[in-house]
């Protein structure tokens, strides 16, 4: 593809030649000499230079850099975009294989790819374009919108409502029983787990990522969220459109998080939290339960405000110092004790 086509594509403006022939996209240091790159930060300017690429997204024109640029809003979103036409998704031919095990009464739209050792329970419907790659589970009555896709043995539960454009990986279990227990007399009496999961338009969850039914009533994941692998994710949890849940973070039961929080990676969230929209949970972080928190960012187990985490660490970082101090100033005291009892 001529440089001129894909300024044209991405509405830039070239500097350099435009007959030059770009066949793929990769980052400063792995684009080789036919490839398109992109350079947000003034300090990867020497990277840029000492690049292979063939030429460079950028949002002004860099002086100096001797290399074919594009000027563009935003050189990210358009490298983006050059992904996604140099590396297209792999397609799927519709149909529903002779070897999936597709139940009476279920519903498969034509325009659906169903692939080998796929099961399809009775009373399910899967939508047009969406593909369920071998070993996929679909449970009874369940629900699969439009233009899904479904990784090798994802588990569906049944009574999972799952919406448009929703991206599942390899090894992921939605609607999973809640883990929800009381004691009497002296054994774990199970609580039924009755109610379903439902996914909004536009999510996609990692590989080996857990989502649990709700006791009743329904564990909602709201549209355009995001959720990495292995994260756990209880019964009767909502969390609101456009939010971020990183890598082996869990969620505890009940807990309602707003729109667009992010949670980081391997924090805590105990049961019957409520988090306001926009906030931040740092990593490792630990909520605990009934916490209320408002919009901002939080760190550390208990958490707390951001700033006073840092003030924490900073003090912990001197506590060998102080103790050190502190043993000085008892043994001073004691020496000043012995010498006033002596006299």
């Amino acid at each position: 593809m001529k440089l001129s086509e894909i300024a044209v594509l991405l509405g830039g403006t070239l500097h350099g030649d435009p007959e030059a022939e770009i066949t793929g996209a990769g980052g400063l240091e792995d684009a080789g000499p036919g490839d398109i790159t992109f350079l947000m930060k003034a300090s990867l300017l020497q990277a840029a230079a000492g690049s292979m690429a063939a030429c460079v997204l950028v949002k002004s024109r860099v002086e100096g850099l001797q290399k074919n640029q594009i000027v563009v809003p935003d050189p990210q979103l358009a490298f983006i975009r050059l992904l996604r036409h140099f590396y297209p998704p792999i397609g799927r031919a519709p149909g529903t294989s002779a070897g999936a095990a597709v139940q009476a009464g279920a519903v498969i739209d034509p325009a659906a790819s169903v692939l080998p050792m796929v099961f399809v329970d009775e009373g399910a419907r899967v939508g047009a374009g969406s593909v369920l790659y071998p070993g996929v589970f679909v449970g009874r009555g369940s629900e699969i919108g439009r233009d899904c896709i479904l990784y090798p043995n994802v588990t569906v539960r049944e009574g999972v409502r799952i919406g448009d454009r929703v991206t599942i990986h390899a090894g992921s279990v939605i609607g999973a029983d809640g883990f929800g227990y009381v004691m009497r007399d002296g054994r774990h009496v199970k609580i039924p787990q009755v109610g379903g999961v439902a996914i909004e338009d536009d999510v996609e969850i990692g590989a080996c990522t857990t989502i649990d039914r709700a006791t009743t009533g329904n564990t909602v994941i709201g549209k355009g969220s995001k959720i990495d692998n292995l994260v756990q994710i209880a019964h009767n949890v909502r969390i609101g459109p456009g939010s971020i849940i990183v890598a082996q973070a869990g969620i505890a039961g009940s807990t309602v998080i707003g729109s667009y929080v992010v949670i980081a990676g391997q924090a805590g969230i105990a049961d019957h939290v409520s988090i306001a929209g926009g906030a931040i949970v740092g990593a490792n972080s630990g909520v605990m339960p009934g916490t209320k928190l408002e919009k901002g960012a939080f760190a550390g187990s208990p958490v707390m405000p951001h700033r006073q985490w840092l003030k924490a660490m900073a003090l912990t970082a001197r506590l060998p110092e102080l103790e050190k101090r502190l043993h000085a100033l008892e043994r001073r005291f004691q020496e000043e004790d012995d010498k006033r009892q002596g006299d």
